[in-house]
């Protein structure tokens, strides 16, 4: 038998052995029907039918170096203690977040106004104060069950109703930086680079994608026959309701090969085309990337890493256009409502009562603000939390009412310790998670609430 070469060896840990994952792309049949059609129960196709239009990927943005992404979006404007950039690309300026007047930089007003119409910054804090503490932040500091990756709670329980390959998540913008591997059950998970993802599927006629239309055609008429012989009611009834037809496998081959193509680096905008394209293949419930929001900026004259036109485009600036090519991407392959971005790093970064930022000469690490951005079909267009006064002159993440969002610096029953906790719980249900199903995931023996005016269409 000739052994595996490297293509086909990583090819078979996206799509499965005998590449299940691209007949369930070519089909739209979940992998573990496709796997053995025979065993298929009606709680498992229950499970696929009713989350239909619910349950959502998540492309979740995660950064180790502690961006300034929380130091000038919507919530950091209530006072002018807190201090923000002078350079004119980064002026305040008011928008709309749905029916929400807010103010930010100017950058964050110029995203899509349906992308506006869908987001919500949720103000947390995370507690960590050093990059080593992004795997722990991402555990919640010790407050997840089993010490479980949050990307990693989502994955498991999107992946039965998903029906995707397989219930890990996938990164591809790790790159080389091992504090943002993802990790599953304690398991370490490999990273794909965007630019290796394109090579492994595009390139002669014999690749996956120009393979689709053929696979749906011989896959489902094999499942047709076996099912006339022994197959249920149910199981027939399944595949007629799940199945792509030929236009729909036409249409994504066709997409995706557009996307591909587009990919030429593991830049910001290479990570977004692959994380749609793995959603679209159907491979991981959760793809996670890293869009740079202005990085490790102790000293900064002017704050000039978080501004639009910084010339290492690592900044406000370049991480908004970043979030928008998140939705472009998505959008290109019809996406756009089976998808919920979010942000999640390991810190933020001081917003005021040190001579160091009032001087606009730089930011240091701060674990009592940061903020998740959420956007999505069950998102909630607006502000959750915000900040106040934590002590002295120092502006922080404050207390949160659970029903109404409002910030509360005294008198709320979200306290500012337990922000983190709640916003990981939203986001789960912002995902199409209950809360029955999430509460299980943390130790905290459901006394968190997660914030129910965050969402939308969603009941808590």
């Amino acid at each position: 038998m000739k052994p595996p070469n490297r293509r086909e060896t990583l090819l078979t840990g996206l799509f499965g052995a005998g590449y299940v994952g691209l007949r369930a792309m070519a089909t739209g049949l979940p992998v573990w029907f496709l796997a053995n059609p025979r065993r298929a129960s009606a709680q498992d196709m229950a499970c696929a039918l009713s989350n239909q239009g619910k349950a959502q990927f998540l492309v979740m943005s995660c950064s180790s170096a502690g961006d300034s992404i929380s130091c000038n979006c919507p919530g950091t404007y209530t006072n002018s203690t807190i201090i923000h950039p002078a350079d004119a690309t980064m002026a305040a300026t008011p928008f709309m977040l749905g029916s929400t007047a807010v103010t930010a930089a100017a950058p964050w007003a110029a995203l899509p106004a349906a992308t506006l119409a869908r987001t919500n910054f949720f103000h947390y804090a995370t507690g960590a104060t050093v990059h080593g503490d992004h795997p722990k932040a991402m555990r919640l500091l010790g407050r997840t069950a089993n010490n479980e990756m949050v990307p990693s709670i989502y994955a498991k329980h999107l992946f039965p109703c998903l029906g995707t390959v397989q219930s890990e998540p996938v990164a591809v913008g790790a790159g080389g930086n091992a504090l943002e591997m993802i990790s599953f059950t304690g398991r370490t998970l490999p990273a794909i680079s965007p630019t290796q993802l394109k090579q492994l599927l595009t390139g002669s006629t014999t690749d996956p994608v120009v393979k689709l239309r053929t696979l749906r055609d011989t896959t489902l008429n094999q499942l047709n026959t076996l099912f006339k012989t022994d197959g249920t009611p149910e199981q027939s009834a399944f595949l007629d309701a799940m199945a792509a037809s030929q236009t729909q496998v036409r249409q994504l081959a066709q997409s995706l090969g557009t996307t591909l193509a587009s990919i030429t680096s593991d830049d910001v905008n290479g990570q977004a085309l692959a994380a749609a394209a793995l959603i679209a293949a159907k491979v991981a419930p959760v793809i996670t990337l890293h869009i740079p929001f202005g990085g490790d900026n102790h000293t900064d004259a002017n704050l000039a890493s978080e501004t639009f036109d910084h010339t290492d485009h690592d900044s406000t600036g370049r991480g908004v256009p970043g979030i928008a090519a998140v939705q472009a991407a998505l959008a290109s392959l019809g996406l756009t409502d089976s998808v919920t971005f979010a942000t999640m790093n390991v810190f933020g970064r001081d917003l005021s009562g040190t001579s160091k930022v009032t001087a606009l000469g730089g930011r240091d690490h701060f674990g009592n603000h940061a903020v998740m951005v959420m956007i999505g079909k069950n998102v909630a267009p607006g502000l959750t939390g915000g900040t106040g006064l934590i002590t002295g002159s120092v502006y922080g993440a404050t207390g949160i009412n659970s029903t109404t969002g409002a910030s509360m610096v005294t008198g709320g029953d979200i306290a500012q310790g337990d922000t983190g906790v709640s916003a990981a719980k939203t986001l789960g249900a912002a995902l199409g998670i209950d809360q029955s199903v999430l509460a299980p995931n943390f130790v905290d023996n459901g006394s968190i609430k997660a914030v129910a005016s965050t969402l939308s269409g969603i009941t808590l």
